[in-house]
Order: C-alpha cells, then sequence, then structure tokens
C-alpha cells in the first residue's frame, strides 16, 4: 500500500462512473474533492456510509465540495447501488482497480480471522489546487459526513 499524506498533490486519476462517464482529476480543479473508497456496493456499512453523505449532500454543496464514491464494483452494481439509494453523486466503477492502487487504499485486510486483499475504507479531502487537505483511515460510516465537515 502507498501511503499518500496530507498536503501532497493528489494522484491524477481517471475513472468510470456508473454511467460510462470518465472522471480525472483535473475535472474538480477549482472545486474541494471528498473521493471516498468503500470495499462493496449495497453492503450494509458501505450503504450506511452513502447514504449519510447523501443525506448531508446539501452541506456540501453549500461549501464548494464534490463528491466521488469509488469501488472496484461493475458499473452495473455502481448504478443499481447509486439508484436504490438515490445518491446525487456518482460512482467510479473501478475495476481494474487503477484508482484504488494510485491512492494506496487496496491491500491486506483480516475479517473474522481469515486473511485477504481488500479496499481500505479511506476518505481524501483535495483541495482546489488538487492537494490533498484531509485523509481520514478511521471511517465512522453512520456518522462520516461530521468527520469531513467538522
Amino acid at each position: 500500500m502507498k501511503n499518500l499524506q496530507i498536503g501532497d498533490k493528489a494522484p491524477a486519476f481517471s475513472g468510470v462512473d456508473q454511467d460510462g462517464k470518465l472522471h480525472q482529476l483535473s475535472d474538480y480543479a477549482g472545486k474541494k474533492l471528498v473521493v471516498f473508497f468503500y470495499p462493496k456496493a449495497s453492503t450494509p456499512g458501505c450503504t450506511a456510509e452513502a447514504c449519510d453523505l447523501r443525506d448531508n449532500f446539501e452541506r456540501f454543496k453549500a461549501l464548494n465540495y464534490e463528491l466521488l464514491g469509488v469501488s472496484a464494483d461493475s458499473q452495473k452494481a455502481q448504478s443499481n447501488f447509486k439508484t436504490k439509494q438515490k445518491l446525487p453523486y456518482d460512482l467510479i466503477a473501478d475495476e481494474d482497480k487503477s484508482v484504488i492502487t494510485a491512492f494506496g487504499v487496496w491491500g491486506p485486510k483480516k475479517f473474522m480471522g481469515r486473511e485477504y486483499d481488500g479496499i481500505h475504507r479511506t476518505t481524501f479531502v483535495i483541495d482546489e489546487k488538487g492537494i490533498i487537505e484531509d485523509i481520514i483511515e478511521k471511517v465512522k460510516t453512520k456518522e462520516h459526513s461530521n468527520q469531513l465537515l467538522k
């Protein structure tokens, strides 16, 4: 896992969302961008996190923030998740894990005594110039907005 730090330039990522539209870091120049990585669409923790961000979306917009969710799910899975949960922001379907790898959030995990590789739930806040302003590694899924908008 690559360790990005606060103050580093954000990786110049590019990824395709649930509708096949390309998103790149450069698209967000002049805006603050919250990029949140989650393990799997439509699972309980990821749904709680995505819905908390949805419910506070207007607070983010008022502060000039854009939101972008990223997981290794397919476009169809991301599309279903976005539609079912009425998410007002886009979800990157990073099946080749290029964005996940660029941000260094893929690596060994443990769950119920089993070890496997997966996405570490992590959120990056990127400023208007593409610099990482904050990194949240201990995401509280039900109150993630408050962690970000402290």
